[in-house]
């Protein structure tokens, strides 16, 4: 009975410790982000834009790229 007894107190130690453990890991995640800087609508809004453009711009040039390899592919 005396070692039943001992294994209950470790298994309940263990789990408090667990227990401990992921409090404390939420309590510091919610501390970190706490300190983050986030940012405006009005700059989400500029980078959303950049983007965008960005994109278009690239696409621009390999749909160029594409259609002058085609003129060329096709003068052979």
């Amino acid at each position: 009975m005396a070692k039943e007894a001992k294994k209950n107190v470790k298994t309940v130690a263990k789990k408090e410790i667990k227990k401990t453990k992921k409090e404390n890991y939420f309590k510091s995640v919610k501390k970190e982000m706490t300190l983050v800087k986030w940012p405006e609508f009005k700059d989400i809004i500029k980078y959303t834009v950049a983007t965008i453009v960005f994109c278009a711009v690239i696409c621009g040039f390999f749909l160029l790229l594409n259609l002058l390899l085609s003129v060329i592919k096709g003068w052979f």
